[in-house]
């Protein structure tokens, strides 16, 4: 079976390397790089309920949601395989995972919050923050976008009283003299005289108790470094998330860019589709926009992974009035105005406008406003879907995987 994927965020790329292995012939069309390098790579698949309570087992929290949400049509065991064919291949390409859907795990932000996820880089497991005698907060020199003090501030609310809190700056020797960014950094822990730097900064700190919590720093490849960093040291140490562009952003581009090159994926980069071609009921081709003129992608199955709202995927023509950028599907919206957002932005209900999106059938296949479906062998993946609101869930990589997973084992006639 010929398989068109369309975009190339977490679900796209999921979707493209599920199809393969189930033996399609696969071409990912990406109008650009992808959102995947602005990513945590933190697989978020439930933080919170409805009324903004937080879950303590994902699992048990799907079971109560609306027969609207994503994970309803999806299923349990999609899921569950979902994010066993992820860890898999993360791991295969040397950036293992931990954590499971039955409990969550606390991650640090560069500002000393702490996040709920479900599965991270054993570099970001926070867990060893709660056991510390005493966390040392390690700055680089120059480095942007991460305030020790501020995070330790903040740290010291979320944390067991009597840890004590050590802020620290360290220098890499990093070249030049504009702002350094947690990927020049990261890079340069890549190199043996950058890795070599970062230990003879932190040894003299690393002491019985003692935790290091550290910027996203710890390389592009892998988890090559953490490995190295605490064989080293003999002591834990804790990467926090960072603003984008992401270190386990990026590390989980190269880790799908090596899997589509080994298993043979057709990746089409800086190509735009603009339309579909339909014959009734099918899609039968798409029509993208390439540098010199329109190509035509035919194929059997296609799956729509171009980011909703925030791709680009779903346009606002005007109030009320929203449409699918490609097919034209039809895109569900709270009514009135009232309805499309709440007063405080992060309060204590989800936005409606974050709701909207396309609703599908339970095969993720669009369906119109009779709940019938449009087009039989085109599946709608990750922030294309309706019914959910990821930013106040905190669901948005789960749905990505899980949607991706299960668009790519359906089957068309």
């Amino acid at each position: 079976m010929k398989t068109i994927v369309i975009g190339s965020g977490l679900a796209g790329l999921m979707a493209a390397y599920i199809s393969k292995k189930r033996g399609d012939d696969v071409t990912l069309l990406a109008s650009g790089a992808g959102t995947l390098a602005q990513n945590s790579g933190c697989i978020d698949i439930l933080a919170y309920t409805k009324d903004k309570t937080p879950v303590t087992s994902p699992r048990e929290a799907i079971e109560s949601l609306p027969e609207t949400h994503p994970y309803k049509k999806i299923g349990i065991k999609n899921i569950e395989a979902a994010t066993k064919e992820f860890l898999s291949l993360v791991s295969s390409y040397g950036l293992p995972y931990c954590g499971d859907l039955d409990g969550v795990i606390k991650v640090s932000t560069p500002i000393g919050t702490l996040k709920s996820t479900s599965y991270v880089p054993y570099s970001m497991n926070g867990a060893a923050l709660f056991d510390a005698k005493k966390i040392v907060i390690v700055d680089v020199e120059r480095l942007k976008d991460f305030y020790g003090d501020i995070l330790r501030d903040n740290l010291t609310k979320h944390l067991p009283q009597g840890i004590e809190l050590e802020n620290i700056t360290i220098d890499l020797s990093i070249n030049g003299a504009r702002d350094v960014s947690t990927i020049d950094a990261a890079k340069r822990v890549d190199l043996k005289e950058g890795f070599d730097k970062l230990v003879e900064e932190l040894r003299p700190h690393a002491k019985e108790g003692v935790v290091f919590l550290l910027p996203q720093i710890l390389g592009l490849r892998g988890d090559k470094a953490y490995k190295a960093l605490i064989e080293v040291l003999k002591t834990p140490v804790v990467e926090t998330t960072c603003l984008p562009s992401s270190v386990n952003g990026m590390r989980l581009v190269r880790i799908f860019c090596r899997a589509f090159s080994d298993i043979g994926i057709n990746y089409v980069e800086n190509t735009r589709v603009i339309r579909g071609v339909i014959d009734k009921s099918r899609v039968e081709a798409v029509v993208a926009k390439a540098m010199a003129r329109n190509v035509k992608y035919e194929g059997d199955k296609f799956i729509l992974a171009t980011g909703g709202f925030l791709g680009g995927g779903i346009t606002l023509e005007s109030f009320n009035n929203a449409r699918e950028s490609i097919f034209r599907l039809p895109v569900w919206m709270p009514e009135g105005e009232k309805n499309w957002s709440n007063e405080k932005l992060f309060g204590s209900c989800p936005q409606g406008f974050a709701t909207a999106g396309i609703m599908t059938d339970n095969a993720l296949r669009p369906v119109d406003r009779h709940k019938s479906v449009i087009y039989e062998n085109l599946f709608v993946i990750g922030r294309n879907l309706g019914g959910y609101d990821l930013f106040f869930e905190h669901s948005g990589n789960g749905v990505a995987l899980a949607s991706a997973y299960h668009a790519a084992v359906q089957s068309v006639k």
